[in-house]
C-alpha cells in the first residue's frame, strides 16, 4: 500500500504523558522538528504534549523515545478518514462509523474494552451528539444527519433530532449507582414502582429474582443484585431504544439466560435494543445480528456492518473481515480441547482428596460430599450464585495440607506501589524467570501496566494483575475465583488459555469458580457441581466428568447448547427451538463435540 494512501492517527495518552517530568524526548528527536516544523509542540503550560498528524511522516522514533510510553502512532487506510464519527480532541481517541439499529430487532455489539462501544452508545442515545471528527468545529443536528444520509442511522437521527426517541441506558459500572441515587428513600421497590410505566412489572421483578430485596436500601444490594436492579430500572418502562452496556457482569449462568429473557421481551415492532456484552454465549443467546468493533483500545475503533450473530462472533474470534479484506489481530481464538499442545498427551501421576465436610455461617449451610483429584488438571465449579462456590475455595485454602494460591473474586488493592513493585515483592522469583514471562505476562499484556500505580489500575487490569499474582505463588493447587469479571471477550480466551497452560506444564492443580460458559467449558477437564437453594441450603457433590457434569448442570437451567461447527464454541439453543426441543427429547443438554 503506498505512502499517500495511509492517513494518521497521533495519540498522546493524558494519563501517562508527564512534560514537567522527562527532557520531551518526543519532540527533541522528531526530525520533522528538526527541519523548523513544529510537528510536536510542548510549551511550559501544556499539560500534555501535542503531535500534528498532518506534519507527522509516521517514523515512529517518538514511540520509541517517550520515557512514559504515552504516544501511539498508528497507519490507517485513508478510506476511514471519510468515515470518522467523532473524536474528542486532538490527539484523542476517534471512533470510525456506527453500530445500525433496526427496529424490532437486538443488535448485539462485541469487541474489546477502549475500542468504542460505550461511545457508540453515548452517540445513539442521543447523550453526545457525533462531531464526524471536527472537535473544534463541530457540526450541527442537520449535517450530522446528512452524514449519514442513504442509511438506516439517517432515520435514526432523524427521530432524534426531532425528539421522538426516548432512550434509556443501563450502564456499564453498576457498582457507581448506590452513590449517584440523590433521593432520600433509597428502597428498591420505591426507586423501581416510581417510574415504571410497563404493564409487565411484576413478571419482570419475579424473571429477575428481585422479590426478596425489594424493601432493602440500594447501598445494600450485592454486585449480582444491584445489576438485576439495573436492568430491571430500564426493563419496567417505556422507551423508543433500550440499551444494556455489559448486562450479564456478576451474574451466575441461571441469571444471565434469565436478564436475556427479560430483554428479549422488551423487542416490538418500531423499538430498538442494543446490547454490549462480553459474555460471547450470552451475546449469541440474545441478539439478532451483530456490528464488530475492531481498531486499537484507546486509540482508534472501527465498526463493521452487521453480520448474522454467528458470523459476526466468528468473525471477531477468527480477526479477519472477509468482506473489507482486513486482519485485525494476529492470530484467531479457537475453542479446541486439545489446543494446549502438551494436554493431549498428559500423564496425570499424583492423586489427592478431600473428605466430607459441612460448612454453617449464619442461616447457610453447605454440604460437601468427598472428592478426589489429580495434578496436571482443572476442576471448574459450577452453581448458582450463593451456592457455596466461593466458601468451598475458603475452606480448601484453609484446611488442605498442600500448598494453596488463592485469587480471591473481590480485588480490594491495598498496595501503595506501582504494579513492577507489587510483583517484586509478591512473585520476585516467577516474575523474573523468561518462561513465566512468555507464557503469562506477555499475553496478559502486563507490559502495558507494568509501572502504572496498583490503585489507579481499572478493574480488567487489576484482575490480569491478579491472575498473575495467583500464577506466579509456588503452591500445589491454584484456587481461581471468577477470572473473567472485568475482562473483555478477547482477553477472557487468552486468559483461559494462559491458565490452561500454566496448569498442565507445571503439573499443578487448578479449581475454577466460572460463569462464563465458553471461559468454563475451555478450562474444565472435570467439573463440580453445586445445587440447592441459594443464600441457605447447598450440597458440593464430587468432581464429575465435563459431559456428564454439564448435563446435569444445564438439564437444571432448562437449557441445551450446541457447539459451532468452525470455531467449536458453545452456543445456546434458542429456548424451545426445533434443535433445543430435540436435544432435550434424547437427554443430550451438552455436546462435547460435533
Amino acid at each position: 500500500m503506498s505512502s499517500n494512501s495511509l492517513t494518521r492517527i497521533a495519540i498522546v495518552s493524558s494519563d501517562k504523558c508527564r512534560p514537567k517530568k522527562c527532557r520531551q524526548e518526543c519532540r527533541k528527536s522528531c526530525p520533522v522538528v528538526r527541519t523548523g516544523k513544529l510537528c510536536i509542540e510542548v510549551t511550559p503550560n501544556d499539560r500534555i504534549a501535542f503531535i500534528s498528524e498532518t506534519l507527522c511522516i509516521g517514523c515512529g522514533i517518538c514511540v520509541k523515545k517517550c520515557p512514559f510510553s504515552a504516544i501511539n502512532i498508528i497507519n490507517l487506510p485513508t478510506n476511514l478518514d471519510q468515515e470518522v464519527t467523532h473524536r474528542y480532541s486532538a490527539n484523542s481517541f476517534k471512533l470510525h462509523r456506527l453500530p445500525t439499529p433496526r427496529p424490532g430487532q437486538v443488535l448485539g455489539l462485541v469487541g474489546t474494552n477502549g475500542i468504542g462501544k460505550s461511545t457508540a452508545l453515548k452517540i445513539l442515545s442521543g447523550k453526545l451528539k457525533p462531531n464526524l471528527g471536527r472537535y473544534d468545529n463541530p457540526p450541527d443536528w442537520d449535517e450530522v444527519v446528512k452524514f449519514f444520509r442513504g442509511s438506516e442511522l439517517q432515520n435514526f437521527f432523524t427521530k432524534v433530532l426531532e425528539d421522538n426517541i426516548r432512550a434509556l441506558v443501563k450502564p456499564q459500572y453498576v457498582d457507581h449507582i448506590p452513590r449517584a441515587i440523590k433521593v432520600a428513600d433509597k428502597r428498591v421497590n420505591t426507586l423501581l414502582s416510581g417510574r415504571a410505566n410497563n404493564n409487565n412489572f411484576e413478571d419482570i421483578i419475579k424473571e429477575l429474582e428481585l422479590t426478596g430485596v425489594l424493601d432493602r436500601d440500594v447501598s445494600l444490594l450485592s454486585g449480582g443484585e444491584l445489576q438485576r436492579f439495573a436492568i430491571a430500572a430500564v426493563a419496567t418502562q417505556k422507551a423508543d431504544v433500550y440499551m444494556f452496556d455489559e448486562p450479564s457482569s456478576y451474574l451466575d449462568i441461571k441469571q444471565r439466560l434469565k436478564a436475556g429473557r427479560v430483554i428479549r421481551s422488551l423487542l416490538g415492532a418500531t423499538n430498538y435494543v442494543i446490547v454490549v456484552e462480553h459474555d460471547l454465549s450470552v451475546l449469541d443467546y440474545l441478539s439478532d445480528y451483530v456490528c464488530v468493533l475492531y481498531g486499537v483500545p484507546s486509540v482508534y475503533g472501527v465498526v463493521t456492518l452487521p453480520y448474522s450473530v454467528r458470523e459476526g462472533i466468528n468473525i471477531f474470534l477468527d480477526g479477519h473481515i472477509p468482506t473489507e479484506n482486513l486482519r485485525f489481530r494476529n492470530e484467531g481464538l479457537s475453542f479446541r480441547l486439545a489446543d494446549v499442545t502438551e494436554e493431549a498427551t498428559v500423564e496425570r501421576t499424583a492423586n489427592y482428596n478431600y473428605p466430607n465436610h459441612e460448612i454453617t455461617q449464619g442461616n447457610f449451610s453447605l454440604k460437601i460430599k468427598s472428592g478426589e483429584f489429580s495434578d496436571a488438571e482443572i476442576i471448574v465449579l459450577l452453581g448458582q450464585n450463593g451456592t457455596g462456590k466461593t466458601t468451598f475455595c475458603k475452606w480448601m485454602a484453609k484446611n488442605s495440607d498442600l500448598k494453596i494460591s488463592m485469587k480471591p473474586q473481590t480485588i480490594a488493592p491495598k498496595f501503595p506501589g506501582s504494579v513492577r513493585m507489587l510483583f517484586f515483592k509478591k512473585i520476585r522469583a516467577a516474575f523474573l524467570n523468561p518462561k513465566f514471562q512468555s507464557e503469562v505476562c506477555k499475553p496478559l499484556n502486563i507490559d502495558a501496566i507494568i509501572d502504572q500505580e496498583v490503585l489507579n489500575l481499572s478493574g480488567g487490569e487489576l484482575q490480569r494483575v491478579a491472575i498473575c499474582l495467583a500464577l506466579g505463588m509456588p503452591a500445589d493447587v491454584y484456587l481461581i475465583d471468577e477470572p473473567s469479571a472485568y475482562l473483555d471477550s478477547e482477553q477472557r480466551i487468552i486468559a483461559s488459555k494462559v491458565i490452561k497452560r500454566f496448569i498442565i506444564n507445571s503439573r499443578k492443580t487448578a479449581f475454577i469458580v466460572e460463569h462464563d460458559f465458553i471461559m468454563a467449558t475451555y478450562l474444565a477437564d472435570r467439573v463440580v457441581l453445586f445445587e440447592g437453594e441459594p443464600s441457605k441450603r447447598a450440597l458440593c457433590n464430587p468432581p464429575q466428568s465435563l459431559l456428564t457434569g454439564m448435563n446435569s448442570f444445564l438439564k437444571m437451567l432448562d437449557v441445551t447448547f450446541r457447539r459451532d461447527p468452525n470455531t467449536l464454541r458453545p452456543r445456546i439453543n434458542k429456548y424451545d427451538s426445533q434443535m433445543d426441543q430435540e436435544q432435550k427429547a434424547s437427554g443430550n443438554f451438552f455436546f462435547l463435540e460435533n
